[in-house]
This record gives structure tokens, sequence and C-alpha cells, in this order.
């Protein structure tokens, strides 16, 4: 089986509209409380008149000082944290799209490098924008 020797990644944030099917992604060159807090940016300026609830994990950056300032700021009001208890990803509607893009972008497929990886990984961010009744029954909010 062909290997790299190293992990090659990509690192993307992502939240998803379990109402209107609707998602959301930002890529980044890695996952930081500065990245989190560009997607942040990033959502209410797609939403910059709702109100933003946002299912997470316990990951450490979601928790960091300066998230937490931007929260107590002016911006912040316009987001809910709702944090999930441990090992508890089945109950994110975000980790049902995500396994749907391991499943059809990284299981079992040897990209070439990076680059590749991306590519295929904006293929399918194409195509869930484009089919958002997919994406409800992809995160079991489809009747």
């Amino acid at each position: 089986m062909p290997s790299y020797g190293h992990h090659t990644h990509v690192s993307i944030f992502g939240a998803v509209d379990v109402q209107q099917g609707d998602v959301v992604f930002h890529r980044a060159s890695s996952a930081n409380a500065e990245t989190f807090l560009d997607f942040l940016c990033l959502l209410k300026e797609k939403y910059p008149d709702r109100f933003i609830v946002l299912v997470l994990d316990n990951a450490p950056i979601h928790h960091a000082n300066m998230v937490q300032a931007f929260l107590d700021g002016e911006e912040g009001g316009a987001f809910h944290f709702i944090f999930l208890p441990p090992y508890s990803p089945h109950l994110n509607p975000m980790e049902r799209l995500w396994k749907w893009l391991k499943d059809e972008v990284i299981a079992n497929v040897l990209h070439k490098d990076q680059n590749d990886i991306a590519q295929s990984i904006t293929r399918f961010e194409q195509y869930v924008l484009q089919h958002r009744d997919e994406v409800l029954r992809s995160i079991g909010c489809a009747a």
C-alpha cells in the first residue's frame, strides 16, 4: 500500500444550518483560536442579522481567552455556544457531514499531495452547497 510517511492534512471549520441545509466551510492553515475566530467572523458576515447557535466539542480552541474576549464583545452577542459532553460527536450534526466528507474524499484514497486533497475537498464542498436536501438527509434532519 503506497504511503507518504507523514500526515498531510487540510484544516476546515464548518457549520450547517439544520433547518435549511446551508453549509459554511472555512479552510485554514491550522486549527487554532485565531483561525476559529476568523471562522466566527465569516459566519457573522454571512448571517449578519441572525442569532447563531453553534454546537461544539470541548476543544481548547473553543475555550481560548481570545475567543472568550470576542464573545464578551459587541460581535459576540450574535453567538451562543452549546458544548457537548465528552465522547459525544453523534450529538453534533456537523460531525455527520464530516463523516460524509471523509467517506467520499479521504477514506481509501491516496492523494498525491496536499493540493490533491484540497481539490477533492473543493469538489465535495461544491457538491454539498448545491444539494441542500442531501445535506439535510445526511445529518438526519430531513423528513
